[in-house]
């Protein structure tokens, strides 16, 4: 079972760095560690960041801040039984 607030917390480390306020997915990957092969894990989860990208609904972009847009993540992680 994943920990939400350990997703939360790498998500949130891996999407800090990005320019603010985003308009794509595009505007996230200079910030990720290791591109869009970044991979977020707990429990029985894992998934890479282009993973990510490809299985939720692409998100309500702009977000204004990395709290907003890891809040929408997590939810829609959570909507689709992933955690």
């Amino acid at each position: 079972m994943a920990d939400e607030a350990e997703l939360r917390e790498q998500m949130t480390e891996a999407f800090e760095g990005a320019d603010y306020p985003i308009s794509s997915p595009m505007d996230l990957v200079p910030a990720l560690p290791n591109g869009p092969g970044t991979t977020f894990e707990s429990g029985d989860f894992s998934m890479t960041a282009m993973e990510l990208n490809t299985k939720l609904s692409g998100g309500d972009f702009p977000y204004d801040d990395v709290d907003s847009f890891v809040d929408d993540v997590i939810e829609q992680l959570k909507d689709q039984d992933h955690i």
